[in-house]
């Protein structure tokens, strides 16, 4: 069975979105990303322009600037959403790890 679109984030997907909390160009989000998570979390090029072209298809990210090949992107309420939503299940999973781990230090 196929995975639902957006239905959970990849690394690479949470970050570009919380980059566009601000207007961004491609290259601002990958330098963004890197310096964010100290280079834990890189994103190809082909990779970043394969992903915004998805999220302006699903209404996520809007695009605010074009200067000759550069744009600029902004994410919407649309995308705010998924990204707090997403946020809130990453959560949802540290809570529950900490949770088992109290429960094997208690037994």
């Amino acid at each position: 069975m196929p995975r639902e679109k957006f239905k959970t984030l990849t690394e690479q997907m949470f970050y570009i979105l919380l980059c566009l909390r601000r207007e961004c160009r491609g290259v601002d989000i990958l330098e963004t990303v890197r310096a964010t998570t100290a280079g834990r979390v890189t994103i190809g090029s082909g990779t970043l322009y394969d992903l915004l072209d998805q999220f302006l298809a699903e209404g996520m990210i809007r695009e605010t600037r074009v200067e000759g090949r550069s744009r600029s992107y902004l994410i919407t309420d649309k995308g705010r959403e998924l990204l707090g939503r997403e946020y809130r299940r990453i959560r949802c999973q540290a809570a529950d790890y900490d949770r088992v781990l109290r429960e094997e230090g208690a037994g």
